[in-house]
């Protein structure tokens, strides 16, 4: 979706970006100095030298954070070859306290955080979005160039606030009763009209960028982990309210497990590891403020590669919570139409042993071994019965309409939030983000357990799985009519 943060949508429109931004200086910033200064009838005349250059400083610091929010390399991890060899030869997903995704366009580990950016080609370190106006992203590196901008920005707006609505009133409102001859030209009004427009425009969309980043920075959160967050309330709302599609009946999928957002630890705490420095005057330095820079010496160490957590969850690297339709896409694979997918469902999963003990582990097999038995003699039982049980269906005027209204999303860039947005607009490989698993392996590998009212579940062992739809129809009208009765 199109919005001031993602931009045009059309890539051929995202290269105008930055040359649209440099005319908007331009005409805001020097058209307006050229129109006050030579309009002799516009009151009260031309700038003063104090007003030329407190202007014209704003000016100067605009120009600078927007060169470097744009120049400024948004960071690249660098792994010594012989760990990335490694790690592909095992099959892991790195080194260090948390285990990493794996990356299978940069075939690399993906530390906590990281995005893959479609735009970048790259895994960029705690990766807010990529922004198509700087054509840059807004990056661990980049953030306090980027805050930067939006902080002069806004305040060059307003000290050119002030100098429009001056003349406006002095030139305009307090000479309506002048004949027109005797007040501004045709032009000055043209000219203060054009200017009020995109001053209003371009005012408001940036203090709301500016309010919204700031306060989302505050929280310890990114865009994207904003996005993540919205989909899990989402996702926990559906399944408080017993959505049978969200499979809070035990049966259709899991229940999702309440994951804390680990990474807010008290905006001042949030905001100095945003800004790479505790000292509130470097904040706002247009030259010389510096900012945060990743950490290669050390990989697996340092800036970049570990953030600390608030404690909040059971333990550490919880986030971001597992995608439900990542798990559906796989779980439909694994029918027979992905051969790599029936691997991955058949895959000891990777973060079990946190979940349960090792006898919970062993009766859980037990219990999936019995499930996969009866699931076969149900096949032979009811598949005589399949088309009989069909028909009947037919005649339900309301049952195509019901499944209409519960059929999933087939796309995992479909969920979108509040604003209408997808991880897609934020410039995040959809397909390489949604990847939780390892190389080789998928996101069922290291999805956590979660807890279903039969028990723990890992989002696969559905006894329905291999069910005929007439079977389970026919289970849900005899469950319907016994709660009734």
């Amino acid at each position: 979706m199109t919005n001031l943060q993602t931009g045009p949508t059309t890539r051929g429109l995202q290269r105008f970006a930055i040359p649209a931004v440099c005319g908007l200086i331009i005409f805001l910033g020097y058209y307006s100095q050229y129109l006050f200064n030579t309009s002799a009838d516009l009151a009260p005349g031309p700038l003063t030298r104090r007003e030329s250059i407190t202007f014209n400083i704003l000016l100067v610091c605009l120009w600078l954070t927007y060169y470097q929010a744009c120049t400024v390399d948004p960071g690249q991890y660098k792994f010594p070859p012989k760990e990335k060899e490694e790690d592909n030869n095992n099959k892991r997903g790195g080194r260090g306290p948390q285990k990493a995704k794996w990356c299978k366009k940069c075939d690399a580990p993906k530390p906590p955080r990281a995005h893959h950016c479609r735009h970048c080609a790259r895994c960029i370190p705690r990766m807010d979005h990529h922004c198509p106006w700087t054509g840059n992203c807004v990056s661990l590196q980049t953030f306090p160039h980027f805050l930067r901008f939006l902080v002069y920005t806004n305040a060059a707006l307003v000290y050119f606030a002030r100098l429009l609505w001056t003349r406006l009133y002095y030139g305009l409102w307090d000479q309506r009763h002048v004949p027109a001859y005797l007040g501004p030209s045709v032009g000055a009004l043209l000219g203060c009209t054009m200017l009020s427009i995109a001053w209003f425009a371009t005012q408001f969309a940036l203090m709301v960028l500016l309010v919204t980043t700031v306060r989302s920075w505050m929280l310890g959160k990114t865009m994207i982990e904003e996005w993540e967050a919205e989909r899990h309330e989402t996702l926990l709302a559906r399944s408080y309210d017993g959505d049978d599609y969200w499979g809070a009946d035990g049966h259709g999928g899991f229940v999702p497990v309440k994951v804390e957002f680990p990474y807010d630890n008290g905006f001042w705490s949030n905001m100095a590891q945003a800004m790479g420095t505790n000292n509130f005057l470097r904040w706002f330095l247009p030259v010389g403020g510096g900012g945060p820079k990743i950490s290669n010496d050390t990989p697996w160490k340092g800036t970049g590669w570990e953030y600390e957590e608030n404690g909040f969850n059971d333990r550490v690297g919880m986030w971001p919570p597992p995608d439900p339709e990542k798990l559906r896409r796989e779980r439909a694979g694994a029918g027979g139409k992905w051969p790599g997918a029936r691997e991955n469902l058949s895959t000891e999963k990777s973060e079990v042993d946190y979940y349960r003990s090792s006898e919970d582990m062993k009766t859980a097999f037990k219990r999936r071994q019995q499930e996969d038995l009866r699931r076969r003699q149900q096949r032979r039982q009811h598949s005589s019965e399949e088309d009989e049980i069909m028909a009947e269906l037919e005649e339900d005027e309301g049952y195509e309409e019901r499944s209409r209204t519960r059929s999933p999303p087939q796309d995992g860039r479909a969920w979108m939030n509040s604003e209408g947005d997808t991880l897609w607009d934020y410039g995040v490989d959809v397909d390489e983000e949604e990847n939780y698993g390892y190389p080789g392996r998928g996101v069922s590998e290291s999805l956590p357990l979660v807890k279903t009212a039969t028990g723990y579940n890992d989002g696969q062992g559905d006894e329905d799985e291999d069910v005929p739809l007439a079977e389970l129809i026919r289970r849900r009208k005899v469950k319907s009519n016994g709660v009734h009765e």
